[in-house]
């Protein structure tokens, strides 16, 4: 699903409840808005600038989602939106 639209993206996440972790802030963010205002629910999105963590560290990136699984994967997802911020060391 690499090229597949946002919507598309998120509507498979949604289906199969998985939470979506993208660096895409111009377009999800403002699907997430309209998904809320119609009332269609997701599995949950951990936004990520690439300002706070380069696209390109991913050690960085898994280091930040495994604190914040660690923290919070026991959590109810559902709908919930995260800013992704680097992992406390």
């Amino acid at each position: 699903m690499l090229h597949a639209p946002d919507p598309e993206l998120l509507a498979a996440a949604a289906r199969d409840g998985w939470t979506l972790v993208t660096y895409d802030l111009r377009t999800i963010v403002p699907l997430l808005r309209d998904w809320a205002e119609t009332q269609q629910h997701h599995a949950g999105v951990i936004l990520v600038d690439d300002a706070t963590i380069p696209s390109h560290h991913v050690g960085a990136l898994l280091a930040a989602l495994v604190q914040l699984w660690q923290a919070q994967g026991e959590e109810d997802w559902r709908d919930r939106v995260v800013f992704l911020q680097h992992a406390k060391t």
